[in-house]
């Protein structure tokens, strides 16, 4: 595969992703997006609603947007250590390849 057909690859890859992120959000006009912990806890609520949690978090966010900011903080923190962790492992293997 010639050079600019990777990029041309790389390229469509990119617009794939951010048509899957981005459609949701078009057709699914006016929908609640929470998260699962949200959904678990009203589900818990209705079952059960004098239940009280076993425990308390070590550290409340003072905002949704401060909990998702984290949740995606963690979440790019992850990809970039599995994505160094892939490069290191494939230029070991090319650069042995090289040496032979």
């Amino acid at each position: 595969m010639s050079q600019s057909n990777k990029g041309l690859s790389n390229w469509l890859l990119v617009v794939a992703v951010l048509a899957l992120a981005v459609t949701p959000l078009i057709f699914v006009r006016g929908a609640e997006f929470s998260g699962s912990d949200d959904q678990a806890e009203k589900a818990i609520s209705e079952v059960k609603p004098g239940y009280k949690p076993w425990f308390k978090p070590l550290f409340e966010p003072p905002s949704s947007e401060i909990e998702s900011l984290l949740f995606a903080l963690q979440a790019a923190l992850g990809a970039g250590v599995i994505g160094y962790a892939i490069g290191l492992y494939r230029g070991r293997s090319q650069q042995q390849r090289d040496n032979e």
